[in-house]
């Protein structure tokens, strides 16, 4: 009997009364819904048991074949459920097992097991295990687990945009966030103040370091953690992605033994980890390098790193002052929040030290203003400042299901772009989970305190009138980047938009 098969789908569970989905699972027979159509799933290696147990059930419906990957994608969104309904039946026993669970987690975190090797730990333990596994599985940055109305619902964040994972009971929720509470040595009986915490995970050898923030709302609690990268993760300087002239200005700008080099741009455009691409070039045992970071992110090899903690008063103006003290050659500073932070790098920047920063602001240019609002004179600028660098990180389409798309001649007219060339659309497909992208580039404008520019501020000129002067000079923006890239079909007129391609 031959079967029809479906290939490159992303089905969802079929979880229906008078069905033991249990025991269909054990015999490999999934089910689903394809268009408004019921139907039942079998995969090749499971063949023969799959089609007795459904002969045997007496289930009517239309029986497909599926692709490894797409049989697999939706036999784990079942085990997810099944975890899930495991942890309720769980909940509505006798308390004493949950006690029993909380010291079985307990005794988890104490002995730091592997995470893939906890197959007969309670449910919960499974449940919190899988999210992780997942998200590194998935290359996620970000776990986020909230509480709405009447469920909740784990997302995560992948190459900068959310994406729904898997939604939970609204009791579930609860109890999943209790563990990671545990877990991070925070206060389970406290729900009405925010609270933050670290915790490691071990995954197939690897320790990783996660940091867990969680919030109170209307509903519930929300948890996001954020899983921090180590060293050998830090990608250097060519793997940003920048182009190669920008990347060729970089390694000038990094051979300068005094100065200041800034680098710009929103939460989530790659800013702390450029900077630590550009300390690892940097690093050297002939050199003291010391950092004060909120929070260390990146677990840096060569590089002494101070974490902010305004609670007993170790803010940035005091870590960067203390830095001063222990005779360093490079300085890096997480971010210029405030005039006195401001005050003191300058004064870092001028006795001698090579200090690195990142500021909010949207373009490079802007730093300036931004500068001197802080109180910063512009002399002082002009002689301490070296480089400025606003970067963004845009996602790539998936090279396996972009399409060619035609843009709208208004949209061509306001971007001036070429009405012959080709531009493409996200889709969605197997390869890039039915996203439409796969992995992410940096953009970014390299703004240089050159002469001319020295000259332009003696003048009085804004921050806007040099910038529109540098351009005319041919200094490349991140929007004729963006617009490069639509060219070569490397991303898509959306996410261009999204990063900011109107932004000139």
């Amino acid at each position: 009997m031959q079967l029809p098969i479906l290939e490159h789908v992303n089905l969802e569970p079929l979880i229906e009364d008078g069905i033991d989905y249990r025991q269909a699972l054990k015999h490999g027979l999934l089910f689903a819904t394809v268009g408004k159509e019921k139907v039942a799933i079998l995969s090749k290696d499971n063949l023969a048991g799959a089609m007795n147990h459904k002969a045997r059930i007496g289930n009517d419906y239309k029986m497909y074949m599926l692709d490894d990957e797409s049989y697999e994608r939706l036999h784990n969104k079942f085990l997810e459920i099944q975890t899930s309904s495991e942890f309720e039946q769980m909940q509505s026993n006798a308390s004493d097992e949950l006690i029993e669970a909380e010291s079985e987690l307990l005794e988890f975190i104490q002995n730091s097991q592997n995470l893939l090797s906890s197959e007969e730990s309670a449910p919960i333990i499974k449940l919190v295990n899988s999210l992780f596994f997942q998200a590194i599985k998935k290359g996620a940055s970000d776990i986020h687990i909230e509480i709405h109305e009447r469920r909740g619902e784990v997302r995560l964040r992948i190459d900068g945009a959310l994406k729904k994972h898997l939604d939970l009971e609204k009791s579930v929720a609860n109890l999943v966030i209790n563990r990671i509470k545990v877990i991070s040595n925070l206060d389970i009986s406290e729900k009405r103040i925010p609270q933050d915490g670290r915790t490691q995970v071990s995954i197939s050898g690897k320790t990783l370091d996660v940091r867990v923030s969680v919030l109170p709302t209307y509903y519930g609690e929300r948890v996001v953690m954020r899983i921090l990268m180590q060293s050998e993760s830090i990608p250097t300087l060519e793997d940003l992605g920048f182009e190669k002239d920008t990347t060729e200005a970089f390694y000038k700008l990094l051979n300068h033994s005094h100065g200041m080099i800034l680098v710009t741009g929103p939460t989530g455009s790659g800013k702390s980890t450029t900077l630590h691409s550009f300390l690892q070039y940097i690093a050297s045992p002939d050199k003291n390098i010391i950092t004060v970071e909120d929070p260390v992110e990146y677990n840096a090899d060569h590089v002494s790193q101070i974490q902010v903690n305004d609670k007993v008063g170790l803010t940035f103006a005091a870590g960067l002052r203390s830095i001063l003290r222990q005779d360093p050659d490079v300085v890096m500073v997480g971010e210029i929040r405030d005039s006195e932070t401001a005050e003191i790098a300058m004064q870092a920047a001028l006795t001698g030290h090579l200090l690195l920063s990142t500021l909010h602001t949207n373009d490079a240019t802007s730093s300036l203003t931004r500068l001197m609002d802080m109180g910063i004179e512009d002399y002082l600028l002009s002689s301490t400042l070296i480089g400025v660098l606003a970067q963004r990180l845009v996602r790539k389409l998936c090279d396996h299901c972009k399409v060619p798309t035609l843009l709208p001649k208004n949209v061509l007219k306001d971007l001036d772009l070429d009405d012959r060339s080709i531009y493409y659309q996200a889709v969605g497909c197997r390869q890039c989970d039915f996203t439409g992208y796969n992995g992410r580039k940096a953009v970014g404008e390299l703004f240089i305190m050159s002469d001319t520019v020295k000259e332009y501020m003696k003048k009085g000129l804004n921050d806007h009138e040099i910038r529109e002067l540098l351009k005319k000079e041919g200094m490349k923006t991140i929007s004729d980047e963006l617009k490069d890239m639509m060219k070569s079909g490397l991303t898509s007129y959306e996410e261009a938009l999204r990063v900011g391609i109107m932004d000139g």
